[in-house]
């Protein structure tokens, strides 16, 4: 038997740290060779170490645990069980649905609350996480008294703290989640608003209206004001702000050919420009900005690419792919570190590592053309023009399971337990929608749909039961959609 120093004590803790992390916890014996050995496999200092390296209970504390090592084998037992319910669809599927709403006109959501702006004008929100939440509906920023119909939602955004809705008549409204549903800040843009971005976090929004873009911010005292106002030579068709920046906003804009970034010290800077090459999507990080780019088609040295550009040295640092067709959607701020995943009007989703120039996997996808797409470190979730969502295993190039609805699909989140899909009308006034003129709805194939699919082991037993059987019969009225029955709702 080999007795090391008392020295080495620190070695070996790392050592068996690093040991732990590549064995299985009931291959490790360790307890069985040595005195210190088995004080080191007891080490609850070192299994709390090893449980937040992996990520698991970091808002928890060493104390609050009396046995780290069963606490970490329960994280690791419940993640197998959350990916094989990933990969075999096995969990609760809600639909999110207003009927008053009309149509459907946008989705986002921040962490499971989800944001549904509507053709009436309403804007109403869900917590995915407790089912038993009633979702409000949000003030709109017109009041009761005005005359004609409300405007319709063209843009809503959530994050933490706020939610944003931007209408077609330009106004703006901004909501607190924490204060009620009467708006907090409201203002104005003359002509129709073309993008709208909300800062991951803090309370920064950005707006493009005409050849101008916008941001508000509230000053220490809570008072919204305009922290930034930004002429720009063409009319914008993406808009994101920088995430992380706290001191001053940041935000990066793509007109037409024209990708600027708007800083307050730099108001007009311009980080890519090719005359005749259109963006044709954009995604930003704290440090990086990816957006697709139109080659000319006459032009075989001048595909379709996405460029990676420094947004502190505004340097070009990667030009990915070489496809004919344009690429429609790229995800970079939720893709794990050095990974990028984009859609294509091709139909393939492509998986690039920045340290690499050539795709990693490339999947045939949507028949359609791709319109959202996000992946993590195991799988890929798209959303195509054809209505289908699809979920597949990176690794394998595999499709496990798809889903569809009607209309294609605008919007895709997921995070390790959930997943929440959008299908959003592109005709927001069809014709024929509704029997009779005054009708308050559209029929149900106009609308649009939200799915919010939960995998949780922990939820399953509960989310099983269908929604309409977990309702709280807390609204005192429902739509009879013109039938004329004779009961049309129940009151209990």
């Amino acid at each position: 038997m080999i007795s090391l120093p008392r020295g080495a004590a620190k070695s070996l803790s790392a050592a068996g740290l690093l040991l732990f992390s590549v064995l299985e916890l009931h291959s490790v014996s360790l307890s069985h060779v040595s005195r210190t050995w088995k004080v080191l496999a007891e080490d609850e200092v070192l299994w709390y170490r090893l449980c937040q390296q992996e990520g698991y209970l970091l808002d928890v504390s060493i104390s609050d645990r009396p046995c780290w090592k069963l606490a970490l084998k329960d994280c690791r037992a419940k993640e197998r069980a959350l990916r094989t319910n990933w990969k075999n669809r096995s969990g609760a599927v809600s639909q999110l649905q207003y009927e008053l709403g009309k149509v459907l006109c946008d989705v986002h959501s921040c962490d499971g609350v989800v944001i549904a702006g509507y053709t009436s004008g309403e804007v109403r929100l869900w917590d995915t996480r407790t089912w038993d939440y009633t979702a409000p509906i949000l003030e709109p920023a017109h009041g009761p008294g005005d005359a004609g119909p409300q405007p319709h939602v063209s843009f809503v955004r959530i994050n933490s703290s706020l939610a944003v809705a931007a209408y077609e008549d330009g106004t703006v409204s901004v909501w607190s989640l924490m204060i009620g549903r009467e708006p907090i800040h409201r203002y104005q843009h003359n002509q129709r608003i073309q993008a709208l971005a909300l800062g991951s976090k803090g309370a920064t929004v950005a707006t493009a209206s005409g050849f101008e873009v916008k941001v508000e911010s509230p000053d220490d005292r809570g008072f919204w004001q305009t922290t930034g106002t930004f002429e720009i030579q063409k009319l914008v068709n993406f808009l994101h702000l920088v995430p992380e920046v706290w001191d001053s906003p940041v935000a990066v804009a793509a007109a037409e050919d024209v990708v600027y970034l708007l800083k307050g010290e730099d108001p007009g800077k311009i980080l890519h420009s090719v005359y005749g090459q259109p963006v044709t999507c954009l995604d930003v990080s704290a440090h990086e900005a990816a957006f697709g780019v139109k080659g000319f088609g006459w032009m075989l040295n001048e595909p379709n690419q996405v460029l990676l550009y420094n947004l502190e040295t505004s340097q070009c640092l990667k030009k990915l792919g070489n496809s004919m067709g344009d690429f429609t959607c790229v995800n970079l701020q939720d893709s794990p570190p050095n990974m990028l995943v984009t859609g294509n009007k091709d139909r393939r989703v492509r998986v690039y590592d920045l340290r690499r120039s050539t795709a990693l996997c490339s999947l045939y996808a949507h028949r359609l053309g791709v319109s959202a797409v996000q992946m993590d470190d195991w799988k890929i979730v798209s959303g195509g023009e054809d209505g289908l969502v699809c979920v597949w295993d990176q690794r394998m190039g595999t499709k496990l399971w798809e889903m569809h609805a009607r209309h294609p699909v605008r919007y895709v989140w997921f995070n390790s337990h959930s997943l929440i899909t959008a299908n959003i009308p592109d005709e927001k006034t069809p014709r024929g929608a509704s029997i009779m003129d005054d009708d308050l709805t559209a029929h149900r194939r106009h609308r649009g749909i939200i799915y919010a699919y939960e995998f949780s082991v922990d939820q399953l037993a509960v989310e099983s039961v269908l929604p309409i059987c977990r309702s709280s019969y807390d609204e005192v009225m429902g739509y009879n959609y013109n039938i004329g029955l004779a009961v049309p709702y129940d009151h209990i």
